[in-house]
């Protein structure tokens, strides 16, 4: 594939639409290309000709190439019913790479989807790439390089962004030029025709002056091939996103308590998590997290200090420490005696220590040395108020020139034009430095969390053995279902597909009598469950469709009449099978398995409680399959309740969480290799004290 620097750099770059009215996208484009500096060659292509300014306006691409040789780059800023006569014309002048900035396209419907279409068509017998339509351009600041109709060109710095919406990315670049956050690529995505954010962020992997990578999406067009790149990029450097659309309102009504708890942003959370993308919620937390990352210090374990020149800054930094998930350090007590030799009476040597409203830099730099060497701290809160004796250029020359072993630091400072001038050199010098004690924690938290992900070693996925094939027992339970018409698989059939995964299952027998049941009951043994067999009866318990603990063949023969006749009466219509039997087992902890088939990501696997807790609790862990790894599971188990029951809960024994887990990998395998399923509930699952069956199953098939 072409490299994408071609958007970011090229050699020389074509501007179709280029005009001389100042009100036109043509215009800004290269008055941008011209004022950003760029030094490659800037070939305005209209057919009236002309000139403008120093530069000589072409008719055609064909006639610019002729002059001034190859072209690598076309920015079309052309009506869209124009856009893909210039796509064949470049391609015919061998442009490499199209930048569209146009609307007009699959965003109006379906004139603009086909129009849209029509143009990557051409792209692809060309051989192109294109960006866009629909698009503000791109950027990069240290070529340097301006394609865009955007107002303004920030500074160079170390941060790139790229937006699926154009408007978003104005506004964002706006506040950048108010702040001394300087960035390295910008880049619109707009429609994502053909370029889409998981080339741009494997392209910045490779781009040195990048350090932190933030995304605003919308969606997420190659959800498996976005999850294996954004897996290696994180290992990296830092990927922040904004994922816009977390409400349910556009999520599905599901049939199984599995899509119930999935919703309609699980999968995103689950794929950004995995891959170890760092999600934001606001556009806040997008820049105070590129502040922070901006840093490369990240705490080794969560202990946090505080210093402090201000009471009230201390007690508001440790609150958020609590709500961060993080700790306040314990401080040594040399540490203590030590403070407590310089500072005043009043101060506390506790952590938070505060060294009163009257510090000076000497006050602070005294403190900030035996902090940072004290060895049950991992990070450090720099807090200052603008009092009269407070030197807040002075106190950030402490911070940056008087760290040992560059020490994890964030920085509080305060306040306004007070402490505008220290707060500018820390953040120059590449201590995340924001106004309040809140956002300081919060980025401390974010320094800490992406670090310990990073350090962990690299775990490879599940994958299927090689030379798998598909059981064909469970191949014989699909033909079945298919020659019935039937997408929903009756429990026997879902525990007969289960089990040929090799996952272990509670063992039941479909009775259509209540002599077959009886029959069934002695060969499986005493005591048995009956419930009833219907694709149309997702909960079997709300419509008496279950009986349990029957000890003998009398009792199993009348718990199927009953079953059977209760159940015509409450669902009339509904198709019955008959009534599955099947022996209990010993007690145990109930877990609920399921999987539903994400549109993007592929299979969703979700544990939680089982039984009536699903209901109750609403709680769950999510993993996507596609990069689920043996750590994963575990981590999963510990997400929710389930891990403090199976572990031992108020005098009951602990269960078995070792097959709980080996159960786990091998449903996680049956998902990776069984692409007809579209949703599955395997619940309950019983983890006994030694070994766990699923008992019950609903799967939906296509």
């Amino acid at each position: 594939m072409m490299n994408l620097d071609i958007f970011f750099s090229p050699r020389a770059t074509a501007v179709v639409g280029a005009s001389l009215n100042p009100r036109k996208v043509g215009h800004m484009v290269v008055q941008n290309l011209v004022q950003s500096g760029y030094r490659g060659k800037i070939l305005p292509i209209n057919p009236k000709g002309g000139q403008w300014d120093h530069l000589p306006i072409y008719p055609t691409l064909q006639a610019a190439k002729e002059a001034e040789g190859p072209i690598d780059l076309a920015v079309v800023a052309v009506p869209a019913e124009k856009v893909v006569q210039i796509a064949k014309e470049a391609g015919d002048a061998g442009v490499g790479g199209l930048l569209v900035l146009t609307a007009g396209f699959r965003e109006i419907g379906p004139a603009g989807k086909e129009r849209e279409e029509e143009l990557l068509s051409v792209v692809r017998q060309y051989s192109m790439r294109l960006l866009g339509p629909n698009v503000v351009g791109t950027m990069d600041m240290h070529v340097p390089f301006n394609a865009t109709f955007a107002a303004g060109f920030p500074p160079a710095g170390d941060v790139a962004f790229i937006s699926q919406s154009g408007a978003l990315l104005l506004a964002i670049l706006d506040y950048a030029l108010g702040t001394n956050l300087g960035f390295s690529r910008f880049a619109s995505i707009g429609n994502k025709a053909d370029v889409d954010e998981t080339d741009l962020l494997e392209n910045l992997l490779h781009h040195d002056q990048t350090r932190v990578i933030l995304m605003y999406l919308e969606d997420i067009k190659r959800g498996p091939k976005f999850l294996q790149v954004a897996s290696r990029v994180t290992r990296e450097k830092p990927v922040v996103v904004l994922k816009s659309g977390r409400s349910a309102a556009g999520a599905k009504a599901a049939a199984s308590h599995t899509g119930a708890l999935a919703g309609s942003d699980r999968a995103y959370e689950a794929a950004l998590r995995q891959s170890g993308v760092v999600r934001v919620d606001t556009m806040d937390e997008l820049f105070l997290s590129a502040w922070a990352f901006r840093s490369p210090r990240y705490p080794k374990g969560k202990r946090v200090a505080i210093l402090t020149n201000a009471g009230g800054g201390g007690i508001l930094a440790s609150d958020a420490v609590e709500k961060e998930q993080l700790q306040l350090a314990p401080l040594a007590l040399d540490t203590k005696q030590k403070l407590r030799q310089f500072l005043p009476a009043e101060s506390s040597v506790e952590n938070p220590v505060d060294v009163l409203g009257d510090a000076d830099a000497a006050r602070y730099e005294k403190a900030f040395g035996l902090l940072t060497s004290d060895p049950h701290v991992d990070g450090l809160v720099v807090i200052l108020c603008p009092a009269d004796t407070a030197d807040p250029q002075g106190t950030a020359d402490v911070l940056l020139h008087k760290n040992p072993g560059n020490f994890p630091v964030v920085a509080a400072f305060m306040g306004g034009e007070g402490v505008a001038e220290g707060a500018a050199l820390l953040q120059k010098g590449g201590i995340p430095t924001y106004a309040f004690p809140e956002e300081a924690v919060g980025a401390l938290a974010r320094l800490y969390r992406y670090g310990f992900e990073r350090q962990k070693e690299a775990a490879d996925p599940l994958a299927l053995p090689k030379g798998w094939s598909f059981p064909a027992a469970a191949q014989k339970v699909l033909e079945k279902a298919a020659g019935e018409n039937r997408k929903v698989l009756l429990p026997a059939e879902a525990l007969r597909v289960a089990e040929s995964f090799g996952i272990p299952v509670a063992a039941a027998r479909l009775a259509t009598s209540a002599k077959e049941a009886g029959d069934a009951a002695e060969t499986l043994g005493y005591p048995v469950a009956l419930k009833i067999s219907s694709p149309d009866i997702l909960h079997k318990s709300d419509v008496g469709g279950v009986q349990l603990g029957l000890k003998d063949r009398r009792a199993v023969e009348k718990a199927y009449t009953a079953i059977m006749e209760g159940v015509e009466r409450r669902v009339p219509g509904a198709a019955l099978y008959g009534v599955e039997v099947q022996r209990m087992l010993p007690q145990g902890v109930e877990a609920l398995v399921g999987m539903t088939r994400d549109p993007t990501f592929g299979p969703l696997l979700v544990v939680g409680l089982g039984g009536i807790f699903v209901n109750l609790l609403q709680e769950a862990a999510f993993r996507l399959v596609e990069i689920v790894t043996a750590g994963d599971l575990a981590q999963m188990i510990q997400e929710t309740r389930l891990g403090t029951l199976l572990r031992g809960f108020r005098g009951s024994p602990p269960a078995d969480e070792g097959a709980f887990l080996d159960l786990l990998q091998k449903v996680a395998l049956m998902l990776q290799g069984f692409p007809q399923l579209l949703e599955m509930d395997l619940n309950p699952v019983l983890v006994g004290e030694k070994g766990a069956w699923v008992v019950d199953a609903k799967m939906t098939i296509q």
